[in-house]
């Protein structure tokens, strides 16, 4: 449901997966990632060289204090004038650090931006458990937090990923785009858990209005980064079989648009620049990958637009599309975790890399 009433806060928790800065830090870290569940040893030592391919650093922290400083400065120049927080789930530095010093600092009541635009288990309801786990430890006087909307269609999202596919599709000559296919990714997650969020609704839309935007009609959502058991099914196809499909069937360019996330970390730079890239160059495919809308400028005033909603009366919801906004309130039954049919733990997941 949409909220209507107008709240005051005192500041903005910006929050995301978290990710190594050093090598010292890569195993810690995915033992974190996994929880109580055990990542087999030799797992372990794959998801590792990812890391260590990149000397052991994750880009998504520095990404997102870049983030900070931009949206900082935003709400400086346009107000709000509020402090930004940063916390994380599985990294430095964490969300429970973060409550304890914003309690410490006076926050009474703050508005929530998490590094996800489109809704599911481990990119919206997780990321409120933990805040709820971190305001119980942290216990009295803990902040009041609230979650802004999920912001797929929101023109500050599909506005920057339209300009940022264009440019990548201009890498071409004029007369070679028209048949360069346009192919869209995102997190693969288990059927499940799909099952029980508006995931794949919200990446349909999204890739629809990013596709209009380019004057396309043509385009296909595919998957990556699938992690966990092969017995349990999860969205597809995947890209790099997605890939071998375009080229067998006479595609000679791509443009890959990594819509599912909005900044160009470990899961765009490994499985795509990387792992999707030597694939694509194996079968003879040219392939262009699409930036992310990271610090744009139109995405940064997108979040203080956001947070002046929960601060407005009645406010103006702006979106595209047919879908309508995100609710402020997530219903009870929203973005389950845990699918009991599959045995799918949904922290099996996003043992790979960054989400």
């Amino acid at each position: 449901m949409n909220d209507d009433t107008a709240h005051t806060y005192d500041a903005v928790l910006v929050m995301s997966f978290g990710g190594p800065e050093g090598p010292d830090d890569v195993v810690p870290f995915l033992e974190k990632v996994a929880g109580p569940h055990r990542i087999p040893p030799e797992r372990l030592a794959v998801v590792a060289d990812h890391y260590r391919h990149f000397g052991g650093v994750s880009p998504i922290n520095d990404q997102n204090r870049a983030l900070i400083a931009a949206l900082r400065a935003e709400l400086k120049s346009h107000g709000p004038d509020l402090p930004v927080y940063f916390g994380n789930r599985n990294g430095h530095p964490f969300i429970e650090d973060t409550v304890r010093q914003m309690r410490d600092d006076n926050v009474r009541r703050a508005a929530v931006f998490v590094t996800s635009v489109f809704s599911s288990y481990s990119g919206c309801r997780q990321y409120q458990e933990d805040i709820a786990r971190a305001c119980a430890a942290v216990g009295e006087r803990a902040p009041i937090f609230e979650k802004l909307r999920v912001a797929y269609n929101h023109p500050g999202f599909i506005g920057p990923q339209v300009e940022r596919a264009r440019r990548a599709l201009d890498q071409f000559p004029p007369q070679e785009r028209a048949s360069t296919r346009l192919v869209f990714t995102a997190h693969s997650i288990p059927l499940g858990l799909a099952r029980q969020s508006d995931y794949v609704a919200q990446l349909e839309e999204a890739c629809r209005l990013v596709a209009g935007g380019l004057g396309r009609s043509d385009y296909r959502l595919v998957y990556q980064s699938r992690s966990g058991s092969l017995r349990t099914p999860w969205l597809e196809p995947d890209i790099c079989a997605y890939l071998d499909e375009l080229r067998a069937a006479g595609a000679e360019r791509v443009v890959v648009v990594p819509i599912g996330f909005i900044s160009d970390h470990m899961e765009v730079v490994f499985d795509l620049d990387t792992e999707a890239r030597a694939r694509a160059e194996r079968i003879g495919l040219r392939m262009v990958r699409a930036e992310t809308v990271g610090t744009h400028t139109a995405f940064v005033s997108m979040i203080r637009e956001l947070v002046l909603e929960r601060m407005t009366a009645n406010p103006e919801r702006r979106c595209l599309g047919t879908r309508g906004p995100g609710h402020d309130i997530c219903p009870l039954d929203c973005c389950l975790g845990g699918n009991p049919r599959s045995g799918e733990d949904p922290a099996l997941f996003v043992d790979r890399l960054d989400a």
